[in-house]
């Protein structure tokens, strides 16, 4: 007799179902794993013989053999140790042998039985409750789990003893309830800067639409300050981008005890980040940062210290809001649609700018174009703003703290979201939430300019040599500062602000 468990193999963020068929039958004995497994399905051999000896249980002397099927798909990970553990155990009469009917397993095993928690709870419960089962988990992923939805059968175990009584009816194991990770309140905000008005200004558009800004400027001059306070005034994940991220989150097991939390990812990796740490891959082909940042911030401080091809690996996910990372027997795709923030000094010493100021490399110029050539034009054409910070002086920090603080903006950004999540939303684009994801095709209508600023407009395109996505970008920024001033028709000033922002971006994208 073959004893069937349900449980997944997870492709991007996705869970696929897998049946974990358990033979147990006379022969020599032995304890094989068939079914494409990588090392660690192999080595569930010895933790579930350890678990089951330590929950009382003892292996029969016979042939066990479990199969893993589809058989072509490779299966990865720990997460099928539970499944293997308990179609054992169904097997031999331990557990009623329709007890698992219906339900999805995972999770990994302890050597004294226990069942710890294991990354890709969330997708499979979202999958396990498509196919209309219950899950079977670790109790630390039990709130996880829960948030797929509140009418599915959960079942969060500590342990293969407690899941033995659950199944005989001598202890009932409680549903889990959905766990809110309590956030504290972020001491960063904007008032805290002094000066940059100008910066502030772009900070803000880029957080109301959804855009890409580059920040230069000398050492000082606050560019990493300023960004780090950027999550102050997005606002809170929708309940549908709440989901996505969770997924992904919950794939790279970065949910901490379950917990959800509807803040917007900032990520900041360091300039000495791969491609594989960026962009996603690696053995298992785990999420990147670009996809961990999916509906948030990703900040790449020492913009040109990066390598360049790892830079220029952030082209496609820029442009399309995912990223595929094909391998030899398969093709992963994640989604990946962020806010890139970029930081970087003018040149290799940071002082090209300074009056007066002489480099040990020739010309100041010479620096800052050997510099800033490390970024490629294509790269920098996907930037919609770019704004030069000046150093502070002395005088500027002594004067008292500005008065608009960040929840002040935090309510102008809010604001200009909800235009915008209201516009598409008429034009049945329910998956468009800003200006920055808006199609090309349906943009060219929104933010059409008026008579005035289609003249300038067209002029300036012709006089910058903007290319066509630099035009459309030229558009969804003007369209931004309309929103951010409540109203519907972009005019000459809207236009010509989001020129001012595009005009040092072309000038590096030419020099590149």
């Amino acid at each position: 007799m073959v004893q069937r468990v349900s449980t997944v193999a997870f492709e991007g963020i996705d869970a696929r179902a897998v049946d974990v068929q358990v033979q147990v039958a006379a022969g020599m004995p032995a304890f094989h794993v068939v079914g494409l497994p990588d090392k660690a399905v192999s080595e569930a051999r010895e933790r579930v013989r350890s678990a089951l000896i330590a929950s009382g249980l003892a292996l029969p002397a016979r042939r066990i053999t479990v199969n893993l099927a589809p058989a072509d798909l490779p299966k990865e990970g720990s997460h099928y140790d539970l499944p293997i553990a308990l179609g054992l155990m169904a097997a031999i009469g331990a557990i009623p042998s329709d007890a698992l009917t219906g339900f999805t397993v995972l999770g990994e095993l302890g050597l004294d039985g226990s069942v710890a928690p294991v990354a890709g709870v969330l997708p499979a419960a979202i999958g396990a409750n498509a196919r209309s089962e219950g899950l079977i988990c670790a109790a630390a992923c039990g709130p996880e789990a829960a948030w797929a939805s509140p009418e599915m059968e959960i079942i969060a175990a500590t342990s293969l003893i407690q899941l033995a009584n659950h199944f005989r009816g001598t202890q009932v194991l409680a549903r889990p309830q959905p766990k809110v990770r309590e956030v504290e309140a972020n001491p960063l905000d904007l008032k805290d800067i002094k000066g940059q008005e100008s910066a502030k200004r772009a900070l803000e558009i880029a957080a109301a639409g959804g855009h890409n800004l580059l920040l230069c400027g000398p050492p000082g001059a606050g560019k990493s300050m300023l960004a780090s306070r950027l999550p102050s005034i997005l606002p809170p994940l929708t309940p549908a981008e709440l989901l996505e991220v969770s997924m992904i989150a919950s794939v790279a097991g970065e949910i901490a005890d379950g917990a959800l939390t509807n803040q917007r990812p900032f990520r900041a990796p360091h300039h000495s980040a791969s491609m594989a740490a960026l962009v996603g891959g690696g053995l298992r082909v785990k999420p990147g940062e670009v996809s961990l940042a999916h509906h948030g911030v990703l900040f790449l401080d020492e913009f040109p210290e990066f390598e360049p091809r790892v830079l220029d690996s952030l082209r496609q996910p820029l442009e399309i809001g995912e990223v595929s990372i094909a391998r030899a027997n398969h093709r992963i795709t994640y989604p990946a649609r962020f806010m890139l923030i970029a930081a970087m000094n003018p040149c290799r010493c940071g002082h090209a700018d300074d009056p007066g100021f002489a480099c040990r490399r020739g010309a100041p110029e010479r620096c800052a174009a050997d510099y800033q050539a490390r970024l490629s034009g294509p790269l920098l054409d996907r930037i919609d703003l770019t704004v030069e910070m000046p150093s502070l002086s002395a005088a500027d920090l002594m004067l008292p703290p500005p008065t608009e603080d960040s929840r002040t903006v935090a309510a102008r950004v809010a604001r200009a979201r909800e235009r915008q999540g209201q516009r598409y939303a008429q034009l049945g684009l329910t998956d468009v939430r800003c200006n920055a994801q808006a199609p090309a095709t349906v943009l060219e209508e929104a933010a059409k300019p008026d008579r005035s600023g289609l003249v300038l407009l067209r002029e300036a395109a012709d006089a910058m040599r903007l290319s066509a996505r630099g035009y459309h970008r030229v558009l969804r920024v003007a369209r931004t500062l309309a929103d951010l001033e409540g109203t519907e028709t972009v005019t000459r000033l809207h236009v010509a602000e989001a020129l001012s922002y595009r005009s040092l971006a072309e000038e590096a994208r030419r020099a590149a």
